[in-house]
């Protein structure tokens, strides 16, 4: 299948329209489609739309406030990707930027962790993350990456001005080209046993260290909460404004996937997606 040339225009018709096409281990496969018969080809449908860099970095810049961004390095496990959405979100950042590859995508899964979140934070995906680093530093933001050889703690950290919070992948954490890339590694303390939180739980904390130095100082007893700043987005008339309709989506439709059987004994399946495309709740 490889080499036939059909399925090479396949796959070259599918990057033309945006898609995002990755060869995979056959175990990530069988984590993609949950253990189920894949025939070694899956296809993930996003349960939200994702912006560019450029359209996040304008639609912060009049917030009154300083903005705050979250950048996940390599976080591939969907429950962690969306449990980090819905931090961020309920603390009040303002986006989340993810790579392209070597990321959970936004399917179902991350949908109902985020449980709402993921349809009122904007998130943008980019090529290079690195490069977006630098393109951020260059808008005025300082990256502070989150890593348990930090020199200075969370404690003792400025978390002032416009900011990213860069946490890692859930088993090697911070990339080391992303680490240069960083103008300050924090750490965590920790008291027991356990070398390290989970990429989520250690993201959630430093949003709240943020949320508590700036607008949370103010707030005692029953007073109420400051109501959000979002960016305003290009093109819409308010962030996100079809959240409604898109959160009823994943009511409805949870998680789908869609599995593609490419018998070989019919060298023309490839083509015919209508006719073999069985989507499996």
């Amino acid at each position: 299948m490889r080499s036939a040339s059909k399925f090479l225009q396949l796959l070259r018709d599918a990057k033309a329209s945006g898609v995002l096409v990755e060869e995979v281990t056959w175990a990530r496969l069988g984590q993609i489609t949950g253990g189920s018969v894949h025939q070694g080809i899956a296809l993930q449908t996003a349960a939200a739309e994702t912006l560019d860099l450029d359209s996040l970095i304008e639609g912060c810049s009049d917030l009154g406030e300083p903005p705050l961004l979250v950048a996940l390095d390599g976080v591939t496990d969907p429950h962690n990707l969306g449990a980090v959405v819905r931090s961020a979100e309920a603390m009040g950042a303002h986006g989340v930027v993810i790579p392209q590859r070597r990321s959970a995508g936004l399917t179902g899964s991350v949908a109902k962790v985020a449980a709402g979140a993921l349809e009122h934070l904007p998130v943008a995906r980019v090529v290079n993350l690195n490069r977006s680093l630098e393109k951020l530093k260059d808008a005025g933001y300082r990256v502070v990456g989150l890593a348990a050889e930090g020199d200075v703690t969370l404690t003792d950290v400025d978390l002032s001005g416009p900011m990213v919070l860069v946490t890692g992948s859930e088993d090697q954490g911070l990339s080391l080209m992303t680490r240069r890339h960083c103008d300050q590694l924090v750490r965590i303390p920790l008291r027991g046993i356990t070398p390290s939180l989970n990429a989520s739980v250690a993201t959630a904390l430093c949003v709240y260290e943020v949320a508590r130095r700036n607008w949370m100082k103010d707030i005692h007893g029953q007073a109420p909460s400051p109501s959000i700043r979002r960016p305003k987005l290009a093109g819409a008339e308010s962030p996100l404004e079809t959240a409604g309709q898109a959160e009823a989506d994943v009511e409805q439709a949870p998680e789908q996937r869609i599995d593609l059987d490419l018998n070989p004994s019919q060298p023309d399946a490839a083509l015919q997606f209508d006719q073999n495309i069985q989507l499996s709740p």
